[in-house]
This record gives structure tokens, sequence and C-alpha cells, in this order.
């Protein structure tokens, strides 16, 4: 299912928030799942004008990517985003702020997306040409993804039972975790 976004104001805070708005369309890369029709809501630093700015300063723009990687990591986990295309979401609430009348830029949001990689949170697929404009994003790390599967492996008391991949992608009880994406992706890129 994929799903669409308008950006609305609470009205008692300033806090912008994202409601989902399910529609049917067709698109190979943003995949955008929803499973909680909940909203998401942005970080204070989303309505500072100057965070839609790359900052000069190396102190500063380095504590402006963490914020942005926060954000998009946050930003993509609510709306289970993994695969993330820069050319797509920079028109969308993530990268621009309408109220402010304020975008990321798409050199800008590559560095950030570039960040994220280094910390091992973004994997850039297909670089042909240099072009960096889809990318993997890492909302659980490998370490993270191993807990959440014992966590699962513990509390439905699989413990000792051999499970083959199937199971495990495409169990109703692996859907509500999440994990079965992640298995698939893991499998296919390796």
């Amino acid at each position: 299912m994929t799903s669409t976004y308008t950006s609305s104001s609470a009205p008692s805070s300033n806090d912008r928030t994202l409601t989902p708005q399910t529609t049917t369309t067709t698109t190979t890369t943003t995949t955008t799942t929803t499973s909680n029709p909940s909203t998401f809501t942005f970080p204070r630093e989303y309505d500072f004008p100057p965070f839609f700015t790359r900052q000069t300063n190396l102190t500063t723009f380095h504590a402006q990517c963490q914020k942005w990687a926060s954000l998009i990591l946050l930003y993509c986990r609510h709306n289970r985003i993994w695969k993330l295309s820069l050319i797509d979401a920079i028109s969308t609430d993530l990268f621009h702020n309408s109220s402010l009348n304020r975008r990321l830029s798409l050199n800008d949001a590559r560095e950030m997306v570039e960040f994220m990689r280094k910390d091992g949170r973004a994997e850039w697929i297909g670089n042909k040409d240099g072009e960096r404009n889809v990318a993997w994003i890492w909302w659980r790390n490998p370490e993270e993804w191993a807990g959440a599967i014992a966590e699962w492996v513990d509390e439905t008391a699989q413990k000792n039972t051999v499970l083959t991949l199937y199971e495990l992608t495409e169990s109703e009880a692996t859907l509500s975790q999440g994990m079965w994406l992640y298995i698939r992706l893991y499998t296919e890129t390796n």
C-alpha cells in the first residue's frame, strides 16, 4: 500500500504533523507503507529556517547533519520507508517546509544521506555515474534487528525450533514486526 501525505498544523502547538491519506498509486522508487494511521510530529528544528540551509561552520554543520539524520530515520521508521528516492522525496514534507517556504536542496539532501551512510544508517543503491539518488534507509542496524528477531523468538516460544526463510518472511507474526522486509532486503542485497 502506498500513501501520500498532507501537512497540517496542530491548533495548540507549533509542532508540524504529517497526516497520512491512503490512496492507491503505482511507484517504483519510494515505498511507503503505513500500518498506523497516526501523524508524524516533526522536531522543533524543522520550523527553524536555517535548518534548511547548509551551515558553513564545520561544528554547526556536523550538528545539522546529526539532526537531519535523526529526522530522516524517525520519518522513515514512522512511515515504514526503506527505500528513499531523493528525487521524489525532495518535494515532500520531509525536505520541504511549506509553512516556511524552505526546502533542503537535492545536493544537501545527498550530503545528509551520505552522513547517514558513514554512520551505517543508509546505503546507496545503483550508484551509476556518481549519481546518488536512491538509498536504503536502515532505521534499525543489523544488531538492532538481531535483537528484535531474538526477542520475537523468545516471545513466540520458537527457541530451538528450525524456521524456514519462508516462515520468517511470510508469517503473520513477523509481518507485524517489520522483520519480513528486513530479511527480504538482506537476502536480496547479499
